[in-house]
């Protein structure tokens, strides 16, 4: 009998375990990351904010492998307190993501969500749609890419329950997942 109030005493804690361990979020080194820069301001002021850390965030709008580098541009919005970004959110503008190296753009493309850290380099000119814009070029030291909202959340296949025997013999407990 001592077993099954152990059981049920744990019974609770079960789920809350097992969210937890697919609650994993990714460790950015955020040390001397101006919280205050976006990249609206950044664009309209490139001098200051030269040099400096950032972290942003957003939706790829697409990758360009080049010569000697990658090329992401990205539609920047607010970060959540685990650095995703919150599409749901207003854009902060529009950045581009220079990693050293380069990326593979299957993996980094089109609608998918990332975060970064790295370092102000300036700005380049470019073009949205028809409208010119100035775009703050960031070289990345850290990436991180979300997997899709589809596949966000825990899905649990199955039941979930106990039972308990009875009789004139010891009493049985048993639980499934």
């Amino acid at each position: 009998m001592r077993h099954c109030i152990a059981i049920f005493r744990c019974y609770p804690l079960l789920p809350v375990l097992l969210l937890s361990a697919c609650a994993a979020t990714p460790a950015f080194n955020t040390n001397g990351v101006d919280r205050t820069l976006t990249p609206q301001n950044v664009a309209t002021h490139p001098q200051q904010a030269t040099g400096k850390q950032v972290q942003w965030g957003g939706i790829i709008l697409g990758t360009t492998n080049l010569e000697d580098r990658t090329q992401v541009e990205v539609l920047a919005y607010p970060l959540d307190a685990n650095a995703r970004p919150q599409s749901d959110g207003t854009p902060q503008g529009r950045f581009l993501l220079e990693p050293t190296g380069t990326l593979d753009p299957e993996a980094y493309a089109e609608g998918r969500q990332l975060t970064a850290v790295g370092t102000v380099t300036g700005t380049r000119a470019g073009k949205a749609g028809d409208e010119d814009v100035s775009y703050p070029v960031i070289s990345a030291r850290q990436l991180h890419l979300w997997p899709g909202r589809e596949s966000d959340g825990v899905t649990v296949f199955g039941y979930i329950g106990f039972g308990a025997g009875g009789g004139d013999t010891d009493s049985e407990v048993g639980f499934g997942f």
